[in-house]
């Protein structure tokens, strides 16, 4: 045998380098990665599905409250109207009582106020009454409405509840937002899980793994961008296993 042929024989007896990873170390790390990103992506479906709820409860409470609110403020300016007439009776009372003062009937007098503390007692709230008599301790002539935050009093609670309504409005739309966001997330994984499972068809071990890194690089992108989302208003996982 000749030299050449000695030195040819060597080299293809010579064991080959070992790439930088095998075959079997990739397929394990794609099963491995497969699972993760199927657990990832029922948590992203499942906490979306969660908001998507709270979005529905959220619309329906603001639907109510507002109902609710409107109805309170229809109340509210229905007492107004009602207070309204019995101050303007109880002026006309006061400007009779006045009359019977000028013309020296007592009588007609005491009378009249009788009847305006019988109005009062009857037909005036605590509220009401308390405004009444403010007005009528001034020096001026004026209404019980011009007492600083009286009137506005009457519509406290339409506008307490009107408020709540559209708190709740903000906050489906906040989920509804949040729920979309979790769709995204769960787009991405769907397209990781699509790439991690084409590394197969590619015969080249590079070609394979470089695959699998952009699969990962997405993974890991999702999965950070995931947990700046905020979670469902109330959200407890250990609610789910309680009795």
């Amino acid at each position: 045998m000749s030299d050449e042929e000695k030195v040819e024989e060597t080299k293809s007896e010579a064991p080959k380098k070992k790439g930088f990873i095998s075959e079997a170390k990739l397929e394990m790390l794609i099963a491995i990665f497969l699972g993760i990103t199927a657990v990832l992506t029922a948590w992203a479906t499942w906490i979306g599905s969660l908001h998507g709820g709270n979005q529905s409860t959220n619309y329906t409470k603001s639907n109510n409250a507002s109902s609710e609110g409107n109805s309170l403020y229809n109340e509210a300016f229905q007492s107004v109207v009602q207070d309204m007439m019995t101050w303007n009776m109880i002026t006309e009372y006061r400007f009779d009582a006045y009359l019977a003062e000028m013309k020296g009937d007592t009588t007609q007098v005491d009378l009249i106020m009788e009847k305006i503390d019988t109005i009062r007692k009857d037909s005036c709230t605590e509220e009401f009454d308390a405004a009444v008599q403010w007005a009528l301790d001034q020096e001026e002539e004026v209404s019980p409405f011009q007492k600083e935050g009286f009137l506005e009093s009457y519509y406290a609670d339409a506008e307490a509840k009107l408020q709540e309504a559209q708190d709740l409005l903000e906050e489906g739309m906040r989920d509804n937002k949040n729920g979309d966001t979790y769709n995204l997330v769960t787009v991405i994984y769907s397209l990781v899980l699509f790439l991690l499972g084409i590394v197969g068809i590619f015969k080249n071990i590079p070609n394979r793994f470089a695959v699998f890194v952009v699969g990962v690089v997405l993974l890991i992108a999702a999965t950070i961008f995931m947990f700046t989302i905020p979670m469902p208003t109330g959200f407890s996982i250990g609610s789910f296993f309680g009795k």
